[in-house]
């Protein structure tokens, strides 16, 4: 009888777990939309050193730390704190390159997103013959946790620097 009880929850509990279907993988380059309308980028009537000029003058009048600028390339970052507990970091990236003329201008902005979590701190203390003990000490700590981070998509935002940049062009 003990040996019908015990193969009956076995079997019950080998059932439950085959009925759990693992979670379906998020495809998210299906939602990718390679279509000739881009907001990442606009087209201007100057030499791509120019344009990038442009850029790296338009970032710095609005509070973005130049991580790098070169000829070509400008990369650019500002933090954002909506709240006590939240932190949003922008990561700015300029690529111009030649285009007739002029140059096309190529913008990708990253935002990450941080938040602060608690977690508590704690000393051990081993004693031979006796065992060890475990002792809180110092409160909390508070660090920034990274939970998430992604592409800006909006066309306005794109559309507003590109405004901007376009009036630094000379």
């Amino acid at each position: 009888m003990l040996h019908r009880c015990t193969l009956l929850l076995l079997t019950l509990a080998l059932a439950a777990c085959s009925s759990i279907s693992p979670k379906p993988k998020e495809e998210s380059y299906k939602l990718e939309n390679f279509t000739p309308d881009s907001p990442y980028e606009q087209s201007f009537e100057v030499s791509p050193q120019a344009a990038c000029e442009a850029g790296r003058r338009a970032l710095l009048s609005q509070g973005y730390l130049i991580d790098e600028s070169k000829p070509d390339t400008v990369k650019a970052r500002k933090f954002f704190q909506p709240n006590r507990d939240s932190q949003v970091q922008l990561t700015f990236s300029l690529f111009c390159l030649a285009e007739g003329d002029g140059a096309a201008v190529y913008a990708n902005v990253r935002q990450v997103r941080e938040e602060l979590k608690a977690g508590s701190a704690s000393t051990g203390l081993s004693v031979t013959g006796i065992g060890s003990l475990s002792l809180p000490f110092g409160g909390n700590n508070e660090t920034l946790v990274k939970v998430g981070e992604e592409t800006v998509t909006d066309a306005d935002f794109y559309g507003r620097f590109f405004a901007l940049m376009q009036s630094f062009i000379r």
